[in-house]
């Protein structure tokens, strides 16, 4: 194979390299889901959303393995209301605007929707669905769940069905943040 020679010598090229090497690694370490661990499935964007830049948020959503969220995400400003579904447990009224939702509504038995989202038991019952639909402007984190410790012997693996993160913020009765509106009755599940 024949070698060429500019002339100038191989030690520019070898320190052009070495300056970007380590900013072409720290690009690929951003794209790396939480805790370096394959994700099982991969992001889905709805039609009627739009790819956004909020860090801040994104990072609420993904989560390292074993804690639950999201393997990894986007995120997106919704553009149409799109319609939302919350399995939530009825005993506890003010988890019923928390943040994780799926577009797909639930289907049972209540063990295999937690495997295929990766929810411990201790976390929710499980026992109600709330129907919304995304405000127009809001701005969620959309992408395949990651795995989950329970506690004991109990885990779940990193999920590839999609699920939906909502800043909703219900802390302050008299300041309530929901990104979703138009909700209808609760409805028993399963």
């Amino acid at each position: 194979m024949p070698v060429y020679h500019s002339g100038r010598g191989v030690r520019p090229v070898i320190a052009g390299l070495a300056v970007l090497l380590p900013a072409v690694l720290a690009a690929c370490a951003q794209l790396a889901p939480a805790g370096g661990a394959a994700c099982a499935g991969h992001v889905v964007v709805p039609y009627g959303m739009a790819e956004v830049s909020n860090a801040d948020l994104l990072q609420q959503a993904v989560q390292a393995p074993g804690k639950g969220g999201l393997c990894e995400g986007k995120v997106l400003r919704v553009q149409q209301p799109l319609t939302v579904y919350r399995v939530w447990d009825s005993a506890s009224r003010s988890s019923q605007y928390g943040r994780w939702w799926s577009f797909a509504p639930p289907a049972g038995p209540v063990a295999a929707y937690r495997a295929e989202n990766a929810i411990c038991p201790g976390w929710s019952a499980l026992n109600t669905v709330k129907q919304c639909r995304l405000k127009v402007g809001a701005e969620i984190v959309v992408g395949p769940g990651q795995s989950a410790q329970c506690g004991g012997a109990a885990s779940y693996p990193a999920s590839p069905v999609n699920q939906v993160f909502i800043p909703n913020d219900t802390r302050d009765p008299a300041n309530i943040k929901l990104g979703v509106a138009d909700c209808l009755d609760d409805v028993a599940w399963p």
